[in-house]
């Protein structure tokens, strides 16, 4: 009895004295440092949107110029990727609304994107669709962690000469990808997009072409390269759209066409993992995560150069030229995350998109906001008109555009300046094409690493 006496009286007295003392006995004296450390950073706030008042009508229209680039292309990539264009169309209005207000940059327009695609085609093509929800959610969650982690520095030091010439591959792969749905052929079995496109052209040669299929992307292939000398204030994938659809409309060809889309957004819900295949989605996930870091923060920083390009901008007093990657990953996992839970795919920031956004005056997140907003009105107000898009006439879109991301320019250059940069540009695209865009950046970082031990190949 004392002894239980004289423990609860040094018990008392511990108790008293750290009351005294200031102490606390549960975890909540550590939630104000946590929301101090991380909710101001990764959370909107005013800041974000200082300006609005002064230039939403600069923000409208760029927002809209942006939307318009975007229609088509969100299409095509979901089509492309194998989910159907409506997903595609999903992950552009969800995924750029969520990465807007909570990416790391104020230009970024996010969405659905080639690079993603090339990673997206095999998963698909081995597993099936059903495990792109699980990958998606996954790889989301990943890029939330590494934001909060601090990690997004590591991405930020990917050398240029990798990134110029994984984005060269890319563009190679999503042009050899878009062969079977140009001629309307039945696609091979396979994940690597060189025999895929190869199978499918000896297909062609062996007189199994869809000649209306044939004749739609020509005339859009045509009508991309065209289109800028006339119509320089109008998007060409547009005209191109609407061109191509008019025509086979007028003529009756015998194209497939994107078909119904859905007048509204569906409910969130999380993939069923009552049949998940652990290691796949490992895997998988962990390659959609690295790509979207990847090409997410080489995104915000392309925008952060342009902006700075930008004198309006630069000699705004309330412009930020800092790009904020850990940001950038943890808003881009939201918005991943929320895509995938939507029946959407995989995002990332689009550098495409995120250019056409700054050179159309963007000031402020508003633009990122009211691109997503119109995607949703062109669903709502043009769906009938949207599903009458011809299919191949996406194809041709894609493989322009896909053509444009490699710089022949670019690489010549380089073998002129400096030939170890060139070098690792052509090892790290042939890799790219090859093999997948993961081993590719490992490979071209491993090269860079080697030949930089080489003075005389920097010369």
């Amino acid at each position: 009895m004392h002894a239980f006496r004289l423990l609860q009286t040094i018990c008392n007295y511990n108790l008293t004295h750290r009351k005294l003392l200031g102490y606390r006995d549960d975890m909540s004296q550590y939630m104000p440092r946590f929301r101090a450390r991380f909710m101001p950073r990764f959370m909107p706030s005013r800041r974000d949107f200082a300006g609005v008042r002064t230039h939403w009508r600069e923000d409208a229209l760029a927002g809209v110029a942006v939307g318009v680039v975007a229609l088509p292309l969100a299409l095509g990539f979901g089509i492309a990727t194998g989910t159907g264009a409506t997903s595609g169309i999903i992950t552009a209005i969800v995924a750029g609304f969520i990465a807007a207000l909570f990416g790391g940059s104020r230009f970024q327009v996010s969405g659905p994107t080639g690079a993603m695609t090339v990673v997206l085609v095999p998963i698909v093509e081995r597993y099936g669709l059903s495990i792109i929800a699980i990958v998606g959610v996954l790889a989301g969650l990943l890029s939330i962690i590494a934001g909060l982690l601090r990690l997004g520095k590591v991405f930020a030091r990917v050398p240029w000469s990798v990134l110029e010439g994984f984005t060269a591959g890319i563009g190679i792969v999503i042009a050899l990808q878009q062969i079977p749905l140009a001629f309307d052929v039945a696609k091979p079995e396979g994940g690597n997009a060189f025999l895929v496109a190869w199978q499918s052209l000896d297909l062609v040669m062996r007189g199994e072409v869809h000649r209306d299929a044939m004749i739609m992307t020509v005339l859009a292939i045509l009508i991309m390269i065209l289109a800028p000398r006339f119509f320089k204030k109008v998007p060409a994938s547009i005209i191109t759209v609407m061109i191509c659809t008019f025509f086979a409309l007028l003529f009756k060809l015998e194209v497939i066409k994107i078909g119904a889309l859905p007048r509204t957004l569906p409910v969130p819900s999380l993939p069923d993992l009552s049949t998940a295949q652990w290691g796949a989605i490992i895997t998988s996930a962990l390659s959609v995560f690295a790509l979207g870091a990847i090409e997410s923060i080489l995104s915000g920083k392309v925008a952060e150069g342009l902006a700075h390009s930008k004198e309006h901008l630069h000699n705004e007093p309330n412009f930020e030229g800092n790009f904020d990657s850990n940001r950038e990953l943890f808003g881009q996992g939201l918005a991943t995350v929320a895509s995938a839970t939507m029946g959407g795919i995989p995002a990332t920031g689009a550098i495409a998109r995120t250019a056409v956004n700054v050179r159309s005056g963007a000031r402020t997140r508003l633009s990122s906001i009211i691109h997503a907003l119109f995607l949703s009105l062109c669903i709502l107000a043009l769906a009938p008109i949207v599903s009458q898009i011809p299919v191949s006439a996406l194809a041709g879109i894609l493989i322009i555009t896909a053509l444009r991301m490699v710089k022949p320019r670019a690489i010549l250059e380089a073998f002129i300046t400096t030939r170890a940069v060139a070098i690792t540009m052509v090892i790290t695209a042939m890799s790219t094409v090859a093999l997948d865009l993961i081993r590719a950046v490992i490979i071209g970082i491993f090269v860079h690493l080697i030949l930089s031990k080489f003075p005389k190949l920097n010369r």
